[in-house]
């Protein structure tokens, strides 16, 4: 995307529990910190096995309802590599869709990670604060890849999101509060004064 552009493509198993919810949640952050700017950061989602053409999963709505969020309109995709080279920063719900995603587009490397990690480097670096809201993410993003390499190592399957589908509700609304704090890192690592 061009610079006053910014888009993050959110990507999960199926997408239709947890890409679904990031990518929504993540609409919500971005337009409470930013306002009307916020529509120069584009959210979206794909699975690397969806069924395309899918509603999302009832439960994953139920808590975006609860949430204040509309889940209306959204349709389940594949994620392709023409979808990967588009985004600016693909974040994963588990290691093994970045692990996927990379095989599709080995160029996007350094702009793949699993949500919780992204959330994790974003966190450590100094906030980007000044530009508009896209341009700020850009920043982020060339930050988090110039000091990534300084980031402790943590156990296997600790950057991964759990997987709600086939549990209860409390597992949907576990996921979102998940969803929920690495958003604010990321968000607060471009919004804190």
């Amino acid at each position: 995307m061009p610079d006053d552009r910014f888009g993050m493509l959110f990507v999960c198993h199926a997408n239709l529990c947890r890409s679904p919810l990031a990518e929504r949640l993540a609409r919500r952050a971005f337009d409470d910190a930013f306002g009307p700017e916020a529509a120069a950061i584009v959210t979206a989602s794909a699975g690397t096995r969806a069924y395309d053409g899918s509603g999302m999963h009832r439960g994953s709505a139920e808590v975006l309802a609860e949430c204040g969020v509309d889940a209306g309109g959204f349709v389940s995709r594949t994620v392709t590599a023409a979808i990967l080279r588009d985004a600016d920063l693909v974040l994963t719900a588990e290691g093994d869709q970045r692990a996927a995603c990379l095989t599709l587009a080995p160029g996007a490397v350094r702009k793949a990670f699993t949500l919780r990690q992204f959330a994790r480097f974003a966190a450590a670096v100094p906030p980007v604060t000044s530009g508009p809201a896209a341009a700020r993410m850009h920043r982020l993003v060339a930050e988090v890849n110039a000091t990534r390499h300084l980031a402790p190592p943590v156990p296997a399957g600790q950057d991964d999101l759990p997987d709600p589908v086939n549990q209860p509700i409390e597992a949907f609304r576990a996921c979102a509060e998940d969803v929920w704090a690495s958003l604010r890192s990321v968000v607060g690592a471009i919004t804190a004064v």
